[in-house]
């Protein structure tokens, strides 16, 4: 065996594992000089609904340069242990205290009406709410039977009254129920059944001022109770059909009808 050649080779291989520890170093500390050093952040490991409760499944913590780190992030997963998200976190965002809140007064109901708009509950059976398979998020149109004549049927009508409107609730349940307090959440999350429906006695949807002011004209005068009908969330349709009354429903009798109403109205 060479013992010489050898011994060059293992001079050789150490000075060139040198320059290459050498470069990487000076090339880690150019880094650090531009970017910062290391520091750890707390981000997404999935994406977070708004008002979606914050726990240790959804957040996980890395290091990143300091240059990167968004303004108000957090360091630790304890800090954001409980908290809200306000708006959409998608996987791998970082977690900042704009973006997240303790479960309060601002993000109950409230928090989910569209700004202009309002909040209005309607009690409601089976028979008006399509059988109570009505969810939060699902958009309606309102349906009421008129009667503005003494009970005069002829003038009775029914009328969609509203259209595509949003179901915030179906009683206490809104789009997105979190808890009132922090709660600690348990690690292992169990998969909902979306075949179930909770029951309820009302309905609250998203309406503009002016809608609220009819619904509650037709409940408190017309003494009338509006049927809510399910329509699907992405047709966005409004055909504005026409009003039915009584010779709409009989059909081929309407003639022989009218004639019976022209002489009952006659007597009066």
């Amino acid at each position: 065996m060479n013992t010489r050649a050898f011994t060059l080779a293992l001079i050789i291989a150490g000075l060139a594992m040198y320059m290459v520890y050498t470069y990487v170093d000076s090339q880690e500390s150019s880094m650090k000089r531009q970017y910062g050093t290391d520091s750890s952040v707390v981000i997404a490991k999935a994406d977070i609904q708004e008002l979606e409760l914050i726990d240790d499944s959804k957040v996980t913590v890395i290091s990143v340069p300091q240059n990167f780190l968004m303004p108000g992030h957090f360091k630790n997963m304890k800090e954001v242990e409980n908290t809200v998200a306000t708006v959409p976190i998608l996987k791998g965002e970082q977690i900042t205290k704009p973006r997240v809140t303790y479960p309060g007064a601002k993000t109950g109901l409230a928090r989910q009406v569209s700004i202009g708009k309002r909040a209005f509950s309607l009690t409601v059976t089976e028979e008006q709410a399509v059988g109570k398979l009505i969810k939060p998020g699902d958009r309606v149109d309102v349906v009421a039977a008129i009667n503005y004549a003494s009970g005069f049927l002829p003038l009775k009508k029914v009328q969609t009254v509203l259209q595509d409107v949003l179901v915030l609730s179906t009683g206490r349940r809104i789009t997105n129920s979190i808890p009132l307090i922090g709660i600690k959440t348990p690690r292992v999350i169990r998969k909902m059944n979306l075949s179930t429906y909770e029951k309820y006695n009302t309905v609250t949807l998203e309406l503009e001022p002016y809608q609220a002011q009819k619904m509650i004209f037709l409940i408190a005068n017309l003494n009338t109770r509006p049927f809510l009908t399910l329509r699907n969330n992405n047709d966005k349709k409004r055909p504005d059909p026409p009003a039915t009354g009584i010779f709409d429903v009989i059909g081929k009798d309407k003639g022989e009808a009218r004639k019976y109403f022209d002489a009952q109205k006659n007597k009066r």
